[in-house]
């Protein structure tokens, strides 16, 4: 009996079922049996990983705490700025003449504001930025397109591109001048010379970041052509296309201001660089301090109204921006 009884226990068909059964526990153990160290507890670390990754995703601050974050630090440093500057002022580092307060510039901007006269300086500058940097766009990334897909065309003219973006758009005005005479012409050259440059080497700086890999999927998925290139290049490419637009818009409005400074005619209109050249030429430090301020908040109303949302905007698509 002892004989059978082990005979039995050591068959094939009572083996496997002791053999399923163990399987069978282990299953139902799960992880939890699992040794700290072994491919089940990585499997579980992996998975928690992910979870809290989803959950910071999903953690998203309230709009008002979001705007007290993201409005109380500059609007501290512009307090600060205020405060030495009426220091400045109140001790007399200059004299008044030269630097007058916050007060003084406040009243300058009021006075123009009463004339009716304040706004219209504002659009005339930022109508001519606008349409400037739209054609600049064209242009560059037209440019920056051959530029990056072309050997030939980056070897002879990509060191060219990278001269012209250093510079200074102010030297193009004189050309500009002989070339057109005192017209608008001659101010939208100057900001095309400033802005081109800058777009098509963003624009080529984002191409030479895309994975080959990914531009081969996108051929084998029939994206050629214009159609590859809309598709697959410049949403690859959009990051430091992206970058090359910020900077192209800084230089535009840098050339704009450039120009209008020393293109000054009177069927010309009167922008913010004319006025600037009006409160040099009165020698009236408010006037001029108040051009400059409205230069100033100018270029940072268009990089918060228009650049940072479309920044946040591809960042958040691309998992890059978890808050905010």
């Amino acid at each position: 009996m002892a004989s059978t009884e082990t005979e039995a226990q050591s068959a094939p068909g009572s083996g496997g079922a002791t053999g399923a059964g163990q399987s069978a526990a282990t299953a139902a153990a799960g992880p939890a049996g699992a040794a700290p160290g072994g491919p089940s507890g990585d499997l579980a670390g992996l998975e928690a990983g992910l979870d809290a990754l989803d959950a910071a995703v999903a953690d998203r601050q309230p709009w008002l705490r979001t705007v007290a974050t993201k409005a109380f630090p500059p609007l501290i440093a512009v307090v600060i700025v205020l405060g030495l500057w009426q220091l400045a002022y109140h001790f007399a580092l200059k004299p008044h003449y030269l630097l007058p307060s916050p007060v003084d510039v406040g009243r300058s901007l009021q006075e123009k504001w009463l004339e009716g006269t304040l706004l219209s300086f504002v659009w005339t500058s930022v109508s001519r930025g606008a349409l400037g940097f739209l054609a600049s766009v064209a242009i560059g990334t037209a440019l920056g397109l051959v530029v990056a897909q072309v050997k030939v065309v980056r070897a002879a003219i990509g060191p060219i591109l990278s001269g012209l973006q250093s510079l200074p758009s102010v030297a193009w005005v004189p050309a500009a001048i002989i070339w057109f005479g005192l017209s608008d012409a001659t101010i939208y050259a100057v900001v095309l010379l400033g802005a081109v440059p800058s777009i098509a080497n963003g624009l080529v700086s984002g191409v030479d970041q895309i994975s080959p890999l990914y531009l081969r999927a996108g051929r084998t998925l029939g994206a050629t052509g214009l159609a590859g290139v809309r598709h697959v290049l410049l949403p690859a490419a959009l990051p430091g296309y992206l970058a090359g637009l910020k900077q192209g818009w800084a230089f535009s409005w840098r050339s704009l201001m450039a120009a209008e400074l020393i293109v000054n005619a009177p069927d010309l209109g009167t922008g913010l660089g004319q006025l600037l050249e009006q409160g040099r030429e009165l020698q009236d430090m408010s006037w001029v301090l108040a051009a400059i301020l409205l230069i100033l908040i100018v270029g940072i109303g268009i990089e918060l109204l228009i650049f940072a949302p479309m920044e946040r905007h591809v960042l958040r698509s691309r998992g890059l921006l978890v808050k905010g």
